[in-house]
């Protein structure tokens, strides 16, 4: 069982991440597309669609976080001097943006501009740091010691920088889903079309992304590339494929749920994709989730939290969106 248990951790972060991801996702990505929404009503639609949940997916955030720092001590230590440049610039993003979506609903005319652009600016710097901080761990940090031996600026290169716009374009096609599914008439119609233009980008960056990660560190070229990793990792991509091919005919067929669910499925099989490359470390290429884990009493001790905490978070999230169902029409709002 003490072995286990740092498994388990592992297991429940990566599903925090995940939630966060597949959650404020849309959320971001519904800010994102403001850039190409000039209509002050359809950008009050667009907002009220996330208005009752935006600040409850951000709570898988802050689980995400608080596990890293307890369960996987050394992890943390690690991860963030590498990356607190970025880390610190998406917090104040989101800051940004929360400040920005609340003032908005009580600005005139002129205000109400400025703020719209600081939602749209917030999410996609959100965004954009988010992406710089997966591809700043997907191609490694230089650890000696236990200890980050990297420089500054070492997460900045052009490999985090297309991760980062991959990302931005991966949010922003969430984001169209959402609202194909949540809205209606031609605000509805127009999201439509974004969502099978950014599903075309998105699938493209997808496998350009793939194809150099694992170029970044021999284990990952030998679990993609020979066998026996190639047993476990090969269906990944076909079920790319499949999930492209239903998101094309959900899209024509004119679905209204259907592509959100393909949208929240790419992005599993890539979250899935990126588990397989990076097991067993926790921090490639060097610190394994158990030479990161705290000692088998502590992850004990909060098991018994996470287990209460995780179903208390998953039922008020449910709820909520139970609650808060339907089409968002024009003049509908939450504040």
């Amino acid at each position: 069982m003490t072995h286990d248990l740092p498994l388990i951790w592992a297991g429940l972060l990566a599903f925090a991440v995940f939630a966060y991801i597949v959650l404020d996702g849309f959320d971001l990505g519904t800010g994102i597309l403001f850039l190409v929404e000039r209509d002050r009503q359809d950008r009050d639609v667009m907002v009220n669609t996330i208005a009752p949940v935006w600040d409850g997916n951000e709570t898988w955030l802050v689980m995400g976080g608080g596990a890293l720092f307890a369960v996987f001590p050394l992890a943390y230590s690690v991860i963030l001097p590498a990356l607190y440049p970025v880390l610190i610039l998406m917090l104040l993003a989101l800051i940004l943006r929360g400040v920005a979506f609340e003032f908005r609903a009580h600005a005139t005319h002129f205000g109400r501009r400025g703020w719209d652009i600081a939602f749209c600016g917030g999410s996609i710097m959100a965004a954009f740091c988010q992406g710089l901080t997966l591809g700043g761990i997907i191609q490694g940090i230089h650890v000696v010691g236990h200890a980050y031996a990297g420089g500054w600026w070492d997460w900045l290169n052009g490999f985090t920088l297309l991760c980062g716009v991959a990302i931005v374009i991966g949010y922003a096609l969430l984001g169209a889903c959402w609202l194909v599914w949540r809205t209606e008439g031609e605000l509805h119609r127009r999201n439509r079309r974004y969502a099978l233009r950014l599903g075309v980008v998105t699938l493209v960056l997808v496998v350009v992304v793939s194809v150099i990660s694992p170029m970044m560190h021999p284990p990952f070229m030998h679990r993609w590339f020979t066998w026996p990793g190639l047993a476990f990792t090969s269906p990944v991509p076909v079920l790319i494929a499949l999930v492209a091919w239903q998101f094309w005919r959900s899209i024509k067929r004119g679905d209204h749920f259907l592509p959100l669910l393909c949208a929240e499925g790419l992005f599993l099989l890539c979250y899935l994709g990126i588990g397989l490359s990076f097991y067993p470390y926790l921090v490639p290429p060097s610190i394994t989730i158990w030479a990161a884990s705290a000692p088998a009493s502590s992850q004990s001790f909060l098991l018994v939290g996470a287990l209460v905490m995780i179903p208390a978070i998953l039922m008020y999230t449910a709820f909520s969106y139970w609650t808060f169902r339907g089409k968002i029409l024009v003049g509908d709002h939450y504040h």
